[in-house]
This record gives C-alpha cells, sequence and structure tokens, in this order.
C-alpha cells in the first residue's frame, strides 16, 4: 500500500482543505494511505501585529516546506491566496484544485451589506488589499487590521468590537458557515485577492511518483485562471501581502484578468484589464502587470515595503 503524509497547518479551514485532499486521493486511487501531520507555523504564532510587519504570508509557508524538504512529509496543501511568489528550491505546485468561490464576504450581524454601513462604522480585515479597496470606495468607513483564524474573527465581530468584517467566502463555505455571509461582494467593488479560492499542492520537483499520484486532482481551468494572477503578481514584485489583486475568469477560450494596486490607505488605486487567448495564461497575467507599472504601480509598492 502507498503511503502519502501531508503536511497541514492546524487550523480549522486548513485542516478541511488536507481532508478534502486525502478523500481525493483515496477516491482517485485504491488501496492508498494518507495521513495528515499537523505543523504549526510562524504565522500561527505570530497573531499581535500585522502580517504586513512580519513578512507577509510566507509565514505560513515556511515549516511547511521544511517539513517537504526534509522528508517528513510527501506533500502541503495551501489556500494559493496566502503562497508566496517564489518557492523554494526543489520544490513546485503541479496541482490545482477546482477552485471554490472567489469573492469576499461581508460579515455582519446588524448590516445586509457595505453599502448600508454608517460613517465611522468600524470595518476588521488583515488584507493590505482590502483596506485599500475599502478605503478607497468607503472613505468614511473606519477600517482596522483584524487577525485571527475564522472563528477568532467572528468571536471578535460577535463580541461587538467590529460593525463588519471581510473574509473570504471560500473559507466560510468550507466551514460550513454560509450563513454568517451578508454579502458576496461584487469584484466590481472588491477584486479578489491572487488564487482565492483556489487550493494548490507542494510536493518535491524529484519526487516523480508523488507527482504522478497528484495529478487526477488538478483542475486544468482553474490551474490556467491562477498561473495568470501569479504570474502578474510575480512581474510587479509583489507578496501574498501586499495591496494588489488579480482575478482571471474564463469565456470559452478567452482568458479575462483584471488586476488593481493600491496605496494602503486608498488614496489611489490603479486598474488594469487584459484578455488573450487561454493557451498565454501566464503571458496574459504578465501582459496585466505591465499595465499596472506604466500607470505607476512600482512606486506604489516600492514605498509600502521598500526595494
Amino acid at each position: 500500500m502507498t503511503t502519502l503524509k501531508i503536511g497541514t497547518r492546524r487550523s480549522q479551514l486548513a485542516l478541511w482543505q488536507a481532508g478534502y485532499v486525502r478523500n481525493a486521493l483515496r477516491h482517485a486511487h485504491a488501496g492508498i494511505d494518507v495521513e495528515l501531520v499537523g505543523i504549526t507555523t510562524e504565522g500561527d504564532k505570530t497573531l499581535d501585529v500585522p502580517l504586513s510587519e512580519k513578512g507577509g504570508k510566507g509565514l505560513f509557508l515556511k515549516e511547511l516546506e521544511q517539513a517537504l524538504l526534509n522528508g517528513r512529509v510527501d506533500i502541503a496543501v495551501h489556500s494559493m491566496k496566502d503562497v508566496t511568489v517564489s518557492l523554494p528550491d526543489g520544490l513546485h505546485i503541479p496541482v490545482i484544485c477546482e477552485r471554490g468561490d472567489p469573492h469576499d464576504a461581508f460579515v455582519s450581524s446588524r448590516y445586509g451589506e457595505l453599502r448600508e454601513l454608517p460613517a465611522g462604522a468600524v470595518v476588521g480585515t488583515c488584507s493590505l488589499r482590502r483596506q485599500a479597496l475599502l478605503r478607497y470606495r468607503f472613505p468614511e468607513l473606519n477600517v482596522v487590521n483584524l487577525r485571527g483564524n475564522v472563528n477568532t474573527r467572528l468571536q471578535r465581530l460577535d463580541d461587538g468590537d467590529f460593525d463588519a468584517i471581510i473574509l473570504a467566502a471560500a473559507g466560510l463555505q468550507r466551514l460550513e458557515m454560509t450563513n454568517r455571509i451578508r454579502q458576496s461582494i461584487p469584484t466590481g467593488i472588491m477584486l479578489p485577492a491572487v488564487g482565492q479560492g483556489a487550493v494548490g499542492i507542494e510536493c518535491r520537483e524529484d519526487d516523480i511518483n508523488t507527482g504522478r499520484l497528484l495529478q487526477p486532482l488538478d483542475h486544468a481551468l482553474s490551474h490556467a485562471r491562477v498561473a495568470a494572477e501569479r504570474a502578474a503578481n510575480a512581474h510587479l514584485g509583489g507578496g501574498c501581502h501586499m495591496p494588489v489583486a488579480a482575478f482571471a475568469t474564463i469565456d470559452d477560450e478567452q482568458l479575462q484578468v483584471r488586476g488593481m494596486v493600491g496605496w494602503p490607505d486608498g488614496s489611489e488605486v490603479l486598474f488594469a484589464q487584459v484578455q488573450g487567448r487561454l493557451q498565454q495564461a501566464e503571458r496574459i497575467g504578465i501582459n496585466l502587470a505591465d499595465d499596472l507599472l506604466v500607470q505607476g504601480a512600482a512606486a506604489i509598492l516600492q514605498d509600502t515595503y521598500g526595494d
């Protein structure tokens, strides 16, 4: 019997994602044994400061990737919105599972949608992308940093610390908390993060057998969309926790990518949109980034995070 070990963070959502991949592998291959290996990351330990001040969401990956490199686990399962632009030498992400809901979710105990919030309402999110777009489109709101796992953030909302919070819709749906979503925020108001809603599987490049076992889980259209978005982010020199969005959609054989780069204070937000043939996903993403760079995106990113 073939045994695969999946490295995963211990959060409820991370365990759901790892369990999803485990079940998919068992369905694809008779006689396979899949074990979950819980790993605590630096990002799980550092909850008192904004991620952007501690190195971004790469803090959620380092220990998982080290476990891959030293052979403690065979694969690691990630929310693609948390995955850094570059990967350690020897590792790759050959599989993107079928993408879930990419939208951001408006969650509130008192209000039905963003536009109902009164001036001065307190909105919590740790994402610089969300902060930039909220402050740009709703400058009357008081947008503050909010970290922690999904349950922690919801508890703080319920305790009255916030009038509303913004979370990824896919996470709430996967945790069977769809009832907490008051509004699926239209992408015309809030462009999703790079890879939001998609689950990716990372493994060692030289582990040919594991790569073969993983291949049936790859969803080609989701993979193309995420590839375009990540190519845009990489060409911008952005990270996974910068005021950057890139969101790809597919219509027939045409792939369209919309993107934004903005000052975290919302004083200026740049937008771009490009499209092309599905087979050129990464090139389309690069073209989107070039458009944003021509508009001045580099100055925003460099000022926010330095050279």
